[in-house]
């Protein structure tokens, strides 16, 4: 392994474990909660996050759901962001190099650059389904 992709496999392994140890907390922390919650016949049809009538008389969530929904609203903008500026550094890298030798590639390097990009706007897209999930 040379010198320049060592940097590369420790920041990818990194990302690896970050991403292991995320979801083994997150589901511990469901199962906790999960092993709190009294054992009984569960309701017919309970849709996943129903609301609590409030004082007011206005419908109000879970505050724990809510909590939820927040943290993986912001775990998939910034998961999605990491990944797309690795693979636009990865192609954009490329995309230069094959522009200095063959300038008429510019199109089709420029696809694939924008579909690298896509990775970002599609975090930010499951963000905007979530938070309207809770709004």
């Amino acid at each position: 392994m040379n010198a320049t992709q060592r940097p590369t496999v420790l920041m990818m392994r990194g990302l690896l474990i970050l991403t292991v140890i995320v979801a083994l907390t997150t589901s511990g922390l469901w199962l906790a909660a999960r092993a709190q919650t009294p054992v009984g016949p569960a309701p017919a049809a309970a849709p996943i996050a129903a609301p609590v009538p409030s004082v007011t008389g206005a419908a109000k969530l879970d505050p724990q759901f809510v909590g939820w929904a927040l943290v993986a609203a912001a775990l998939s903008t910034a998961l999605a962001a990491l990944g797309a500026g690795y693979a636009v550094a990865r192609v954009g890298s490329a995309a230069v190099g094959a522009i200095a030798e063959k300038p008429e590639l510019f199109g089709r390097v420029l696809v694939l650059v924008g579909l690298s990009e896509g990775i970002a706007i599609y975090g930010l897209i499951i963000s905007i389904l979530i938070l309207n999930r809770i709004a």
